[in-house]
């Protein structure tokens, strides 16, 4: 017995075989259509792996460190410990885009802070 599902463009109940793979929600039939076709030209079809999932969430997580932390330097230099952090945090992001700029950016976080930390 073969399951059915319902296409979201022409709302009609389908079989699984009518559908390019099983996480499609549009027919073949409706994605034809010429300027259904040519959308689908202009988008390209990925799903995020976990490891980049699990990257963006710390990306962000460290981009909000780096946002605080000028608030929190004349604390006690609580502040250069959440650069530091934030530093930390979005390396993986930016090395997984591949935006090595931004990675030179986070490597210089480290070593700036760090040594400000360290230093007597």
């Amino acid at each position: 017995m073969d399951a059915t599902r319902v296409c979201n463009v022409c709302g009609k109940n389908k079989r699984h075989v009518k559908f390019k793979h099983q996480y499609k929600k549009t027919c073949l039939k409706c994605e034809t259509r010429w300027w259904r076709r040519l959308l689908r030209i202009l988008v390209k079809e990925r799903r995020l792996t976990p490891v980049e999932r699990l990257a963006n969430r710390a990306g962000y997580m460290g981009s909000g460190f780096i946002m605080m932390s000028p608030y929190l330097l004349p604390y006690d230099g609580v502040g250069a410990y959440t650069y530091i952090l934030g530093a930390c945090f979005s390396i993986p992001q930016v090395w997984l885009a591949k935006q090595w700029n931004i990675v030179i950016v986070n490597f210089n976080l480290l070593i700036g802070y760090g040594l400000y930390i360290f230093s007597p």
